[in-house]
């Protein structure tokens, strides 16, 4: 009986006095149930429960009475759920009060009450009886008869146990369930792990959510492992409500054998050892076999190791009473081809030690056994099956003591690399220790000493290369034409970084360079009276300039921001001066006006000035002759101002192959060079040095006719040496730009 159904009983005979108002017994007008028919009948009324209550109903009881059967002991028993006589008895009222039953211990009498008995349609009277509740709980049976002396009848009714509708919908990526359920009361839901056909175990981390249809119909439930005995349970809020189980993973199988492994446990016994998992292990195919764990990750399997599998419920155990219980010695579980690997055994459990040492083709075995055994050692090859047996098999008796073996290894099975394994043959134990020498130790001195010819071979290429590079004029690379160098600025940084270009050609590619500066100091020292001071920037310069396209050489202009302005102002000059020879009737001296620019183009015009008598153009010649001066504003001013000239002339005449403009970084940008000469080939130092090797016809040593060479090795070392001395370039001018550029100086950097 349920605990609930004591309370019921409880309830109605302690409580009865206030429920005999409930039963009622009344005259009919009707017939209340057909001829044949048994008159009882049973009606649930809708629960009405509070949070914790366990299910129940109160079940309403109706009997039609006919008026001849009160003469007949008209008997109701209530059989269950608990028991309760009710005798119905005739009798004509004297009172106003309708409840006025008589009750005694079990049993009560209801009496139903009339004005008048008349005798002769008593036979043809109903009366029907009404116990308004017979409370039972879900699952319970109500069973009510009724008898007379002359007949009687059983009716029952089954209250029901209700369970909610819902589906289920499966996402294996997020490993969740969702639950959908229909409208009506709040339900519970969790997932479990069926184990068996009775008991759905609840997984400890699963919560248990409640569900209101009115809010939300849907539950989302993670499962941590996706397995087959997976179930979701949804069921309602009250006390001992039926669970409703579904299963949606049952008829898919297992698809992630990986939440097998994860979900399982190992438990070492005596002789076994217990594989459990949170589903049964019955309906899984898992087999067990031995492993030599070499190292983290690699647990080599022995062959003929399968252990023995016996089923215990819904775990499996695996006989484990004759296998060598090394601690290495792992147990490989198997499973659809995915492999789990356990290792239980302690340190204290083997009886016997080994270990090797290897020799020049010769392996050493050490065998050290607490008990008499016999022992058996082989040379095998790992692969991915085991341990591949190769060689005969050494047999060695142990009588508690130490023992050492000598196993000579042939050459032939060096390149294999094979390994030692040992085991206990008699008493036969199963599993098989795998020992691996170590043959890179064996090698380490051949290493070395390849490792020093290697490092001995570098430091000599290394020696080659600098020697070749440091060498100048007697290096690989060498600029045999003529280059001029013209400067465009009066800066100190731009003077200084130009100089250290001329410098660096001629020093390292043994270029014969031309600059105004150096003109100027040689011919004090040779006496010569070609240079600038002595022949005037515009003459020295327009002679170094033939010279130069006639050996076919390079002119290089060093371009600077303000050569920008410089080239602006000599632009609109130049038009002012080409409105004013229209003008002049004389035209002899066309041809040197044009050349002429800023200051150098003044002073053409002032000697034609003189003869036309112009007054502006006689006090310029008065003043100081600043050509003369030996300092450089005297001389880069003119000397760029008719090396412009002679660029547009070049330009027009089709021969701008003639001139290079060339810039710093750091000092200088490609966009300060004006529009007009932007088809003129222009570099920026350093990285662009090798090009600007090229430009200025550098070629290898050891070719004829300018013609080089089509060899790796001799091209390899000219691009060597042309990136050492981009980086050699790139140190000089690193303390020569403004300190203002020291942030790009400390960038500079070599592309090849």
């Amino acid at each position: 009986m349920r605990p609930g159904t004591a309370l019921a009983l409880i309830c109605a005979l302690v409580f009865s006095p206030q429920l005999e108002c409930a039963t009622t017994c009344q005259k009919s007008h009707r017939d209340g149930r057909a001829e044949g028919r048994c008159p009882v009948e049973l009606t649930p009324a809708a629960p009405s429960l509070q949070p914790g209550d366990m299910y129940s109903e109160c079940v309403a009881l109706r009997v039609w009475i006919r008026a001849d059967d009160f003469c007949k002991a008209a008997k109701i028993e209530i059989l269950s759920p608990y028991k309760e006589t009710i005798w119905p008895t005739l009798k004509k009222r004297r009172h106003k009060n309708k409840c006025l039953n008589e009750r005694h211990p079990g049993e009560n009498r209801i009496w139903c009450y009339t004005q008048q008995i008349q005798q002769s349609n008593t036979s043809f009277s109903w009366w029907e009886l009404v116990y308004d509740c017979v409370k039972a709980e879900a699952g319970s049976v109500v069973s009510v008869s009724y008898n007379t002396t002359s007949s009687g009848c059983t009716d029952s009714y089954t209250v029901p146990d209700p369970v909610p509708e819902f589906d289920l919908s499966v996402n294996r990526s997020s490993k969740s369930i969702t639950v959908t359920v229909e409208l009506g009361e709040k339900v519970h839901t969790r997932w479990c792990y069926r184990r068996n056909a009775e008991a759905c175990m609840d997984g400890s981390a699963s919560p248990q959510l409640t569900i209101d249809p009115s809010q939300s119909r849907l539950a989302v439930l993670n499962i941590p492992y996706m397995l087959p005995c997976v179930c979701i349970q949804v069921y309602y809020t009250f006390r001992d409500a039926c669970r409703d189980n579904k299963c949606p993973l049952q008829k898919e199988g297992l698809t992630d054998i990986e939440d097998v492994w994860r979900s399982s446990e190992v438990t070492l016994y005596e002789s076994a050892v217990k594989w459990s998992s949170v589903c049964p292990a019955s309906g899984m195919n898992i087999s067990a076999l031995l492993c030599w764990k070499q190292r983290e990750h690699l647990c080599i399997p022995v062959v003929a190791s399968t252990l023995e599998k016996m089923e215990d419920g819904p775990n499996l155990k695996f006989n484990t009473s004759t296998v060598d219980k090394h601690p290495k010695m792992c147990v490989q579980f198997s499973l659809q081809g995915s492999h789990n690997i356990s290792c239980p055994f302690q340190a204290d459990m083997t009886s016997w030690e080994v270990h090797i040492g290897s020799g020049r083709q010769r392996v050493f075995v050490y065998l050290t056994s607490f008990a008499p055994a016999t022992f058996s050692i082989q040379l095998c090859v790992v692969n991915k099956m085991g341990c591949e047996a190769i060689g005969p098999v050494h047999t060695i008796r142990m009588e508690r003591k130490t023992a050492e073996t000598r196993m000579n290894v042939p050459p032939h099975y060096l390149v294999q690399r094979p390994c030692v394994q040992v085991w206990q043959s008699d008493p036969a134990l199963k599993g098989r220790r795998i020992l691996c020498p170590d043959y890179a130790h064996n090698r380490c001195g051949m290493y070395a000493m390849a490792a020093l010819i290697l490092v001995v071979f570098i430091a000599l290429l290394g020696i080659f290369l600098h020697h070749l590079t440091r060498s100048g004029a007697a290096g690989w690379l060498w600029i045999q034409k003529p280059v001029l160098l013209v400067f465009s600025s009066e800066q100190s940084a731009h003077v200084s970084a130009a100089c250290a270009l001329a410098s660096f050609l001629q020093g390292e590619l043994n270029a014969t360079v031309h600059m105004a500066l150096w003109a100027q100091s040689s011919q004090k020292q040779t006496g010569a009276r070609t240079g600038v001071a002595d022949l005037g920037p515009l003459p020295w310069l327009y002679g170094q300039w033939e010279n130069i396209r006639k050996a076919q050489g390079k002119v290089l202009i060093i371009w600077s921001p303000e050569a920008k302005t410089t080239y602006e102002k000599w632009e609109e000059r130049e038009t002012l001066d080409k409105n004013e020879r229209k003008k002049e009737d004389d035209g002899k001296n066309q041809d040197v006006e044009e050349d002429y620019k800023l200051n150098g183009k003044r002073l053409a015009k002032c000697k034609k000035a003189k003869a036309a008598g112009k007054e502006e153009c006689v006090r310029l010649c008065d003043d100081e002759d600043w050509y003369q001066q030996t300092e450089p504003s005297s001389v880069i001013a003119p000397i760029f101002a008719g090396a412009l000239a002679l660029l547009q002339g070049s330009l027009q005449q089709c021969r701008g192959q003639e001139v290079a403009i060339v810039y710093f970084q750091g000092l200088g940008h490609s966009r300060d060079v004006p529009k007009a000469l932007r088809g003129v080939p222009r570099y920026c130092l350093p990285q662009d040095f090798s090009g600007l090797i090229q430009e200025l016809g550098g070629m290898r040593r050891g070719t004829t006719s300018g013609r080089l060479k089509v060899l790796c090795w001799p091209r390899l070392l000219s691009k060597v040496q042309s990136i050492w001395l981009a980086q050699q370039l790139a140190l000089r001018l690193q303390t020569l730009l403004p300190q203002t550029q020291g942030k790009k100086t400390q960038g500079l950097s070599v592309t090849s």
